[in-house]
Protein backbone atom coordinates (compact mmCIF):
# COMPACT_ATOMS: atom_id res chain seq x y z
CA UNK A 1 0.00 0.00 0.00
CA UNK A 2 1.38 3.26 -0.95
CA UNK A 3 0.59 6.16 1.61
CA UNK A 4 0.19 9.33 -0.09
CA UNK A 5 -1.11 12.67 1.23
CA UNK A 6 -1.65 14.75 -2.04
CA UNK A 7 -4.15 17.56 -1.70
CA UNK A 8 -3.95 16.99 2.14
CA UNK A 9 -3.01 20.24 4.27
CA UNK A 10 -0.78 19.55 6.92
CA UNK A 11 0.14 21.80 9.82
CA UNK A 12 3.41 21.57 12.15
CA UNK A 13 4.58 23.44 15.24
CA UNK A 14 7.94 23.19 15.52
CA UNK A 15 9.29 22.68 12.48
CA UNK A 16 12.54 24.09 12.14
CA UNK A 17 14.61 21.43 13.28
CA UNK A 18 14.72 17.77 14.82
CA UNK A 19 11.45 16.06 14.90
CA UNK A 20 9.64 18.83 13.01
CA UNK A 21 11.47 19.11 10.46
CA UNK A 22 11.61 15.54 9.47
CA UNK A 23 7.73 15.40 9.45
CA UNK A 24 7.71 18.43 7.51
CA UNK A 25 10.31 16.93 5.04
CA UNK A 26 8.49 13.20 5.42
CA UNK A 27 5.01 14.64 4.67
CA UNK A 28 6.18 17.11 1.83
CA UNK A 29 8.11 14.23 0.13
CA UNK A 30 4.38 12.58 0.28
CA UNK A 31 3.09 14.68 -1.60
CA UNK A 32 1.31 17.32 1.03
CA UNK A 33 1.26 20.81 1.45
CA UNK A 34 2.72 21.80 3.95
CA UNK A 35 2.86 24.65 6.58
CA UNK A 36 4.86 25.14 9.70
CA UNK A 37 6.05 27.90 12.53
CA UNK A 38 8.75 28.12 14.86
CA UNK A 39 10.51 30.08 17.18
CA UNK A 40 13.95 30.18 15.90
CA UNK A 41 14.17 32.68 12.75
CA UNK A 42 17.81 30.96 11.93
CA UNK A 43 16.50 27.19 12.38
CA UNK A 44 13.15 28.43 10.09
CA UNK A 45 15.27 29.51 6.93
CA UNK A 46 17.37 26.73 6.96
CA UNK A 47 14.26 24.45 7.45
CA UNK A 48 12.41 26.21 4.28
CA UNK A 49 15.74 25.95 2.16
CA UNK A 50 15.72 21.84 2.81
CA UNK A 51 11.59 21.07 2.71
CA UNK A 52 9.28 22.89 0.02
CA UNK A 53 6.96 24.42 2.56
CA UNK A 54 5.22 27.86 3.79
CA UNK A 55 6.68 29.51 6.88
CA UNK A 56 5.80 31.73 9.76
CA UNK A 57 8.21 32.83 12.20
CA UNK A 58 6.07 32.76 15.87
CA UNK A 59 5.85 32.53 19.05
CA UNK A 60 3.16 29.62 20.26
CA UNK A 61 3.35 31.55 23.63
CA UNK A 62 1.63 34.06 22.50
CA UNK A 63 -2.00 32.94 21.91
CA UNK A 64 -3.27 34.99 19.90
CA UNK A 65 -0.75 35.21 17.22
CA UNK A 66 -1.05 31.41 17.16
CA UNK A 67 -4.36 31.38 16.69
CA UNK A 68 -3.86 33.65 13.74
CA UNK A 69 -1.37 31.60 12.45
CA UNK A 70 -4.17 28.81 11.90
CA UNK A 71 -6.26 31.10 10.55
CA UNK A 72 -3.21 32.29 8.01
CA UNK A 73 -2.92 28.51 6.67
CA UNK A 74 -6.58 28.00 6.61
CA UNK A 75 -6.95 30.62 4.49
CA UNK A 76 -3.81 29.88 2.03
CA UNK A 77 -5.52 26.35 1.79
CA UNK A 78 -8.80 27.33 1.12
CA UNK A 79 -9.70 24.72 3.29
CA UNK A 80 -9.75 22.94 6.95
CA UNK A 81 -6.15 22.07 7.86
CA UNK A 82 -6.31 18.23 7.53
CA UNK A 83 -3.54 16.63 9.68
CA UNK A 84 -2.15 18.98 12.87
CA UNK A 85 0.95 18.19 14.74
CA UNK A 86 2.04 19.60 17.37
CA UNK A 87 5.79 19.06 17.75
CA UNK A 88 7.07 22.14 19.34
CA UNK A 89 8.18 22.15 23.19
CA UNK A 90 10.59 19.75 24.98
CA UNK A 91 12.45 20.73 28.12
CA UNK A 92 13.92 24.22 26.12
CA UNK A 93 17.65 23.66 27.19
CA UNK A 94 16.37 24.35 31.07
CA UNK A 95 19.08 22.59 33.32
CA UNK A 96 18.37 20.49 35.57
CA UNK A 97 17.88 21.41 39.77
CA UNK A 98 16.35 20.64 42.65
CA UNK A 99 12.65 21.22 42.87
CA UNK A 100 13.45 23.80 45.48
CA UNK A 101 15.75 25.55 43.19
CA UNK A 102 13.54 25.46 40.49
CA UNK A 103 12.38 28.93 38.47
CA UNK A 104 8.62 29.24 38.17
CA UNK A 105 9.20 31.18 35.29
CA UNK A 106 10.80 28.10 33.95
CA UNK A 107 8.18 25.97 34.80
CA UNK A 108 5.76 28.09 33.07
CA UNK A 109 7.86 27.98 30.17
CA UNK A 110 8.14 24.00 29.99
CA UNK A 111 3.81 24.30 30.23
CA UNK A 112 3.19 27.35 27.94
CA UNK A 113 5.46 25.58 24.97
CA UNK A 114 4.66 22.02 25.83
CA UNK A 115 0.56 22.18 26.78
CA UNK A 116 -0.46 24.89 26.82
CA UNK A 117 0.64 25.77 23.05
CA UNK A 118 -1.39 22.44 21.65
CA UNK A 119 -4.49 23.51 23.43
CA UNK A 120 -4.18 26.69 21.49
CA UNK A 121 -3.74 25.80 18.34
CA UNK A 122 -6.11 22.29 18.52
CA UNK A 123 -8.83 24.93 19.56
CA UNK A 124 -8.33 27.48 16.36
CA UNK A 125 -8.73 24.41 14.20
CA UNK A 126 -11.07 22.19 14.85
CA UNK A 127 -13.96 24.17 13.99
CA UNK A 128 -12.76 23.88 10.76
CA UNK A 129 -12.26 19.91 11.03
CA UNK A 130 -15.59 19.67 12.44
CA UNK A 131 -17.34 21.05 9.79
CA UNK A 132 -15.18 18.88 7.32
CA UNK A 133 -16.32 16.08 9.55
CA UNK A 134 -12.59 14.76 9.03
CA UNK A 135 -9.52 15.78 10.62
CA UNK A 136 -6.18 14.30 12.10
CA UNK A 137 -4.19 15.50 15.50
CA UNK A 138 -1.18 14.48 16.70
CA UNK A 139 0.56 15.63 19.06
CA UNK A 140 4.31 15.07 20.29
CA UNK A 141 4.72 13.58 23.58
CA UNK A 142 7.47 11.56 25.36
CA UNK A 143 8.42 9.20 27.44
CA UNK A 144 8.23 10.92 30.31
CA UNK A 145 4.66 11.64 29.61
CA UNK A 146 4.40 8.34 30.53
CA UNK A 147 6.93 7.90 33.32
CA UNK A 148 9.71 9.59 35.07
CA UNK A 149 11.50 11.71 32.81
CA UNK A 150 15.69 10.92 32.04
CA UNK A 151 16.16 14.56 32.19
CA UNK A 152 14.99 15.01 35.74
CA UNK A 153 13.01 17.97 34.98
CA UNK A 154 9.92 17.93 37.06
CA UNK A 155 7.78 20.49 34.86
CA UNK A 156 9.30 18.88 31.40
CA UNK A 157 7.77 15.09 32.99
CA UNK A 158 5.05 17.59 34.15
CA UNK A 159 4.10 19.18 31.05
CA UNK A 160 4.07 15.86 28.96
CA UNK A 161 1.84 14.34 31.22
CA UNK A 162 -0.64 16.72 30.62
CA UNK A 163 0.16 16.76 27.10
CA UNK A 164 -0.80 13.16 27.00
CA UNK A 165 -3.90 13.62 29.01
CA UNK A 166 -5.31 16.36 26.82
CA UNK A 167 -4.53 13.81 23.84
CA UNK A 168 -6.65 11.14 25.30
CA UNK A 169 -9.63 13.98 26.42
CA UNK A 170 -9.57 15.63 23.15
CA UNK A 171 -9.58 12.34 20.87
CA UNK A 172 -13.00 11.77 23.12
CA UNK A 173 -14.75 14.97 22.20
CA UNK A 174 -13.35 14.61 18.51
CA UNK A 175 -14.21 11.71 17.66
CA UNK A 176 -17.87 11.96 16.79
CA UNK A 177 -16.47 14.33 13.99
CA UNK A 178 -14.29 11.68 12.43
CA UNK A 179 -11.38 13.50 14.19
CA UNK A 180 -8.80 11.48 15.51
CA UNK A 181 -6.57 13.02 18.06
CA UNK A 182 -3.45 10.32 18.96
CA UNK A 183 0.12 10.91 20.02
CA UNK A 184 3.81 9.29 19.25
CA UNK A 185 6.45 9.58 22.18
CA UNK A 186 10.06 9.52 21.29
CA UNK A 187 12.43 8.16 23.67
CA UNK A 188 15.73 9.63 24.39
CA UNK A 189 17.35 11.24 20.68
CA UNK A 190 20.13 13.64 20.39
CA UNK A 191 18.35 16.82 19.22
CA UNK A 192 19.33 19.57 20.96
CA UNK A 193 23.23 20.58 22.16
CA UNK A 194 21.76 19.83 25.99
CA UNK A 195 20.92 15.94 25.59
CA UNK A 196 24.34 15.58 23.49
CA UNK A 197 26.00 17.21 26.27
CA UNK A 198 24.44 15.11 29.14
CA UNK A 199 24.84 12.29 26.71
CA UNK A 200 28.48 12.77 26.67
CA UNK A 201 29.28 13.49 30.20
CA UNK A 202 28.60 9.67 30.78
CA UNK A 203 30.72 7.44 31.27
CA UNK A 204 31.08 4.75 28.78
CA UNK A 205 30.16 1.72 31.32
CA UNK A 206 27.01 4.28 31.99
CA UNK A 207 26.33 4.30 27.75
CA UNK A 208 26.33 1.07 27.47
CA UNK A 209 23.88 0.01 30.70
CA UNK A 210 21.46 2.81 29.00
CA UNK A 211 22.07 1.17 25.29
CA UNK A 212 21.25 -2.52 26.91
CA UNK A 213 18.07 -1.44 28.04
CA UNK A 214 16.78 -1.04 24.41
CA UNK A 215 15.77 -3.37 22.53
CA UNK A 216 17.26 -2.82 18.81
CA UNK A 217 19.91 -0.84 20.51
CA UNK A 218 20.71 1.87 19.01
CA UNK A 219 19.00 5.67 19.70
CA UNK A 220 16.20 7.11 17.86
CA UNK A 221 16.28 9.56 14.93
CA UNK A 222 13.94 11.84 14.45
CA UNK A 223 12.72 9.86 10.73
CA UNK A 224 11.80 6.89 12.81
CA UNK A 225 9.12 10.06 14.64
CA UNK A 226 8.08 11.16 11.29
CA UNK A 227 7.36 7.07 10.71
CA UNK A 228 4.81 7.26 13.86
CA UNK A 229 3.19 10.35 12.77
CA UNK A 230 2.59 9.59 9.14
CA UNK A 231 1.14 6.30 10.43
CA UNK A 232 -1.89 8.30 12.48
CA UNK A 233 -2.50 11.02 9.91
CA UNK A 234 -3.04 7.74 7.02
CA UNK A 235 -5.71 5.97 6.44
CA UNK A 236 -4.29 2.47 8.30
CA UNK A 237 -4.75 3.95 11.75
CA UNK A 238 -8.69 5.43 10.40
CA UNK A 239 -10.13 3.50 13.13
CA UNK A 240 -7.30 4.92 16.02
CA UNK A 241 -7.46 7.24 18.49
CA UNK A 242 -6.89 8.15 21.71
CA UNK A 243 -3.86 6.73 21.59
CA UNK A 244 0.20 6.97 22.04
CA UNK A 245 2.68 5.03 20.16
CA UNK A 246 6.38 4.72 21.84
CA UNK A 247 8.95 5.11 19.45
CA UNK A 248 11.77 3.87 21.43
CA UNK A 249 13.46 1.07 20.20
CA UNK A 250 11.70 -0.85 22.86
CA UNK A 251 13.01 0.99 26.04
CA UNK A 252 12.50 -1.30 28.59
Amino acid sequence: MEIRFDGRCVAITGVGSGFGRAIARTFAGMGAEVHGCDISMEALTQAKAEVPMSTTHLDLADRRAATEWVRAVEAKAGRAIDILVHNAGGPLGIPLRPIDEFSFEDWDRLFAANIHAAFTVARAALPAMRRQRWGRIITITSGAGLKPSLSGLHGYAAAKHALVGFTRQLALDAGEFGITVNSVAPGLQMTNPVKQARWNSYTEEKRSAFMSRIALRRLGTPEDIAKGVVFFASPLADFVTGEVLSVNGGTF
